[in-house]
């Protein structure tokens, strides 16, 4: 007699592939994946013209595109194997089932779970469909109000955001550091490096928050910081958008003032260039070479400029790199409080958890995505 716990579960199982399977379909048409595979088709093409390397900057777009394509296709087509697979296991359950053995239910059940997963990490990529949100991003960290405590806590931000891009094997790449007077970092721009980087980290840019018994306070007392994030997409290719005259550059060479392995290699060749036109200043001090410095800042600038035109276009000022706030109080998007108690909330959408270490090892993709969800709602 077949166990009607197990045949409860089966029919269970069986609904929701179905509804699975409709998601599915639905992501094909959003993420354009017909589209994407005409485009893969081309790229394969092109990377294999013997004359690409000719020119190695556009060598290397067509590859990281290609190489990204071809991540999104394969991460889709392995859900559709899986989505049979499921349809190949409900008739062996049934049959099994049948035979007075609900093992393979227990298994299918699984499965579902597993495919649900994958459904919805599909579906967030329908969060990530901005014109930019694919490219790398440029994250830059400035501590703000707090003393050295604040300077502390701009270090702990670098440290976290690089936590969460290791935890999603994406590349972290320190461009410049300027330490503090007596601990921490005044600022530290880096390059996170993977598919949609940009698109994830556009969800944290603004003032952080950090309320904690300060360390560096004698009588222990409580200490509020802030520090600021800014994200820019790092855009490969910004013809057409900006325009940069050497007579509107100041470059500035000077002595890595790093630490060291734990940041950047000390060097004799860093470069800081001041756009004068708009008062933009970016550093690169983590190359081998002043010329490798040069051309990194120069890229920067090129991403930044673009956003700030891009921008202008649209008459508002935050179109891509978001409002900016006093880094102070007021203006925070998130606050991370370890005394007199443990929490992290975003003031944006409410989202919180009490595991504020878990948070700062990089824990963060709960509150991207509720920020990213908020947007699209807002959007539409």
């Amino acid at each position: 007699m077949a166990d009607p716990k197990a045949e409860g579960a089966l029919r269970d199982a069986v609904s929701s592939l179905a509804d699975l399977t409709k998601r599915w379909r639905a992501a094909e048409e959003y993420l354009k994946i017909p589209d994407l595979r005409s485009r893969h088709a081309d790229l394969t093409e092109r990377a294999a013209d013997p004359n690409l390397w000719d020119d190695q900057d556009r060598a290397r777009e067509v590859t990281t595109e290609l190489g990204r394509a071809g991540v999104a296709l394969d991460e889709f087509d392995a859900l559709s194997a899986q989505l049979d697979d499921g349809e190949v296991m409900v008739e062996l359950a049934r049959e099994s089932l049948g035979a007075g053995d609900s093992s393979l239910v227990a298994e299918l059940t699984t499965m579902v779970g597993d495919i649900t997963a994958a459904i919805e990490t599909l579906e967030l990529q329908s969060l990530l469909s901005g014109q930019y949100d694919e490219c790398d991003a440029i994250v830059e960290f400035h501590a703000g109000a707090g003393g050295t405590d604040a300077q502390d806590w701009a270090e702990m931000l670098l440290r976290m955001y690089s936590r969460w891009a290791e935890r999603r094997g994406f590349g972290v790449e320190v461009d410049e550091v300027t330490e503090g007077q007596e601990a921490g970092i005044l600022s530290a721009t880096v390059i996170v490096k993977g598919r949609f980087a940009f698109g994830w980290l556009s969800a944290e840019r603004g003032v952080h928050r950090l309320v904690r018994i300060s360390p560096f306070d004698s009588q222990a007392r409580r200490q509020t910081s802030f520090a600021s994030v800014e994200i820019t997409p790092l855009v490969t290719d910004t013809s057409g958008e900006v325009t940069i005259e050497d007579k509107d550059l100041r470059v500035d060479t000077y002595r890595s003032s790093g630490a060291g392995g734990q940041h950047v290699n000390k060097t004799d060749s860093a470069i800081r260039i001041t756009h004068l036109p708009t008062g933009i200043v970016v550093s690169c001090q983590n190359e081998r070479s002043q010329h490798q410095n040069r051309a990194r800042a120069m890229q920067i600038l090129e991403s930044k400029l673009a956003e700030r035109a891009r921008a202008e276009q649209k008459a508002q000022l935050d179109s891509i790199s978001g409002e900016r706030g006093d880094n102070a109080w007021g203006s925070q998007i998130r606050s991370y409080v370890q005394a007199p108690y443990q929490l992290v909330k975003d003031h944006r959408t409410d989202h919180e958890t009490g595991n504020v270490e878990s948070v700062l090892d990089g824990d963060l993709d709960a509150f991207m995505e509720a920020e990213l969800r908020r947007l699209r709602t807002s959007a539409s």
